[in-house]
């Protein structure tokens, strides 16, 4: 058995070249980063649909989920984590008196101001 340590044996259905299949599997740390993200940083948790429908619908936002988060931590360099923990602290309220409305909101740190502007102008293209 020791004549056989640090061998890994891969199998698949796949009809592909050896070469891709380890190169497939060593590139499953990325999923497994998102899983990791999704239930930590996104609070996703495990789910108890029954109908088609809501397990779709769920996998759907889960999915954008994921997909946003990785379009921002692409754009900004930081992870998703810091990056919620960073603008969970900012809210804006608008306050309706009367014929009035007074806008309530924290204002931003300019870094900050700029990682936001810097993301409003990439989704513009």
């Amino acid at each position: 058995m020791r004549a056989l340590a640090g061998w890994k044996p891969y199998v698949t259905n796949l009809d592909a070249t050896p070469e891709f299949v380890i190169g497939a599997y060593h590139q499953l740390w990325h999923v497994e980063h998102s899983f990791r993200m999704s239930k930590h940083d996104l609070r996703a948790r495990p789910i108890y649909h029954h109908k088609r429908e809501s397990i779709d619908a769920h996998l759907a936002i889960v999915f954008a989920a994921l997909a946003v988060s990785h379009w921002i931590e692409t754009r900004t360099g930081w992870t998703i984590k810091k990056f919620v923990r960073t603008f969970r602290r900012y809210r804006q309220v608008t306050i309706n008196t009367g014929n009035h409305q007074i806008l309530a909101e924290q204002p931003l740190p300019e870094d900050e101001r700029a990682i936001l502007t810097q993301l409003r102008r990439d989704s513009a293209h």
